[in-house]
């Protein structure tokens, strides 16, 4: 770090100040918004990872995802080991959002301290959620109600799927089940939805189950409900499970629906009369979303390293890819329309979070956020700020048996990475997969290269230890995060990967 880690920390300009500095400012007639600098890396203001670590009873926890309420009060984290949690925002006395990572609590948190392209990171745990609802299964979905506010309790709740269960509706203050929909397949049993969704209006419930959408009354909670095939009677429409949902904007009464059988379909809202199918996919659609003029829809697939874009008033062609790292995983990577609508975020299996311009559908800026898969990511509805949530299921380890004792040549591996903008030299060493990973600055002078063989002899050293150590004690997973600093020498121990950011982005 040397002398620029002595220096202050970058000021951020206020709302008002980047306003005047500006000149102009976006609005809608109702709302108005200072211009943001996309192409400027966010700082990191909260970071939340001590209650996703790892348990004896799953010790392969990951997030599955972010969302924020549509009052952007909170935000909703959803983790593997079948628990959603509310994190609220801290306000002041005066009702001012805290969104400076200065304003963090001593008590807990992290402080970012930027000086050009070099940080020091204290890593703590921002703060704890302020609600914790567990479901007796594996979540598929879950959403706000669209007319949430912390100001009506009646209003603060959203909606869950889980396996082999009902739809569930729980209240976001306190934690109770309001109430449940169920559906029933032609057994007379219990089926549970794989995606949900409220309408605009926030008076129906739409759920994905395999080739059928049924529609839920809100008001009406139980097993009443109307049931809609995707396919019609000559085999045309949409085939394969529905898993994902999203309605337009603008009122329009289009909603758009994806299938695991790698196409979309739009749909009229008040009949269910299907539009027209797109297809292009090369993965199963894990997650559609329209623009914020209800013209454009944006598709995202399993195993697919691109969102593609769609001019639902033209549907013969695809309007423009938007790459992202995905090709890798199974599991659902999430992308972002910023309140604005005039640029896309979305995370990727490399830890970049990528800015795209839809408007012209190039390239802005990228920025690492996680040493590990960022599967979420959502824009605050009003404020410069994003979560990002990270993670991803890890496979394999030791066979009991003695004879599968010895490691394979796959599952013992160094990769190296070269970073500029990182003034630290970062050792990972991750047992359960057997991969270390090194990610160290290029060599400058002396000093950094004595480092670079300090960090090496220490990873293998901790590797070996590691392994001796989980063979004795017989443990499934053990995962050691060891940072180096140039001056002075530290050694940080963690033992999870499942981490929550809140990111605030500059003002122009």
């Amino acid at each position: 770090m040397g002398e620029e880690a002595e220096e202050q920390p970058r000021p951020r300009p206020s709302p008002e100040s980047a306003a005047d500095g500006v000149g102009e400012a976006t609005s809608d007639g109702v709302n108005s918004w200072p211009v943001v600098h996309y192409d400027v890396a966010p700082y990191k203001t909260y970071h939340f990872f001590q209650q996703f670590r790892t348990t004896s009873s799953n010790p392969n926890n990951f997030l599955k995802g972010v969302k924020w309420s549509p009052d952007g009060s909170c935000f909703l984290t959803c983790s593997d080991e079948n628990t959603l949690r509310v994190f609220s925002l801290p306000y002041e006395s005066d009702g001012s959002s805290i969104n400076d990572p200065q304003s963090v609590p001593d008590s807990g948190g992290v402080l970012f301290l930027n000086s050009g392209n070099s940080s020091i990171m204290l890593v703590t745990n921002s703060y704890g959620a302020s609600l914790v609802v567990s479901e007796g299964e594996s979540v598929y979905d879950y959403c706000w109600y669209p007319h949430m506010s912390s100001s009506n309790p009646d209003l603060c709740v959203f909606a869950t799927s889980t396996r082999d269960h009902p739809i569930h509706l729980w209240d976001a203050n306190t934690g109770q089940l309001r109430c449940t929909y169920r559906a029933y397949d032609a057994m007379d049993e219990i089926t549970a939805a794989f995606s949900i969704g409220f309408n605009p209006n926030g008076n129906k419930i739409f759920a994905g189950y395999n080739k059928t959408i049924r529609v839920f009354e809100v008001h009406r909670p139980g097993r009443d409900f109307q049931q809609y095939s995707t396919l019609l009677g000559n085999k045309e429409g949409q085939s394969g499970i529905i898993s994902s949902i999203a309605f337009s904007p603008t009122y329009s009464g289009m909603l758009a629906a994806g299938s695991y059988s790698q196409t979309t379909a739009i749909y009229r809202e008040d009949n269910m009369e299907l539009l027209y199918v797109l297809h292009g996919q090369e993965g199963g659609v894990t997650q559609v979303q329209f623009s914020k003029d209800g013209n454009y829809l944006y598709t995202g697939g399993r195993k697919d390293p691109y969102v593609l874009c769609w001019d639902i008033r033209k549907t013969v062609d695809i309007v423009y890819k938007l790459y992202r790292s995905s090709e890798g995983t199974n599991q659902r990577i999430q992308f972002d329309i910023e309140p604005l609508g005039r640029y896309l975020g979305t995370g990727g299996q490399d830890g970049l979070v990528h800015i795209y311009d839809l408007q012209t559908g190039q390239w802005i800026s990228s920025f690492r956020a996680a040493l590990d898969t960022i599967n979420g990511l959502a824009f605050h509805p009003f404020l410069p700020m994003a979560a990002t949530s990270s993670g991803h299921r890890r496979y394999g380890g030791l066979d009991d048996s003695e004879e599968n004792n010895t490691l394979s040549g796959h599952l013992l591996c160094l990769t190296c990475y070269c970073s500029p903008s990182r003034p630290l030299a970062w050792a990972a060493l991750n047992y359960y997969d057997f991969v270390l990973e090194l990610y160290l600055e290029p060599i400058s002078n002396i000093c950094s290269l004595v480092m670079r063989i300090v960090c090496l002899c220490g990873a293998f050293f901790l590797q070996w230890g590691m392994m001796q150590l989980a063979l004795t004690l017989d443990v499934d997973s053990i995962f050691y995060h060891v940072m180096l600093y140039r001056r002075p020498l530290t050694c940080m121990l963690a033992f999870s990967m499942a981490h929550v950011y809140v990111i605030a982005f500059q003002y122009l």
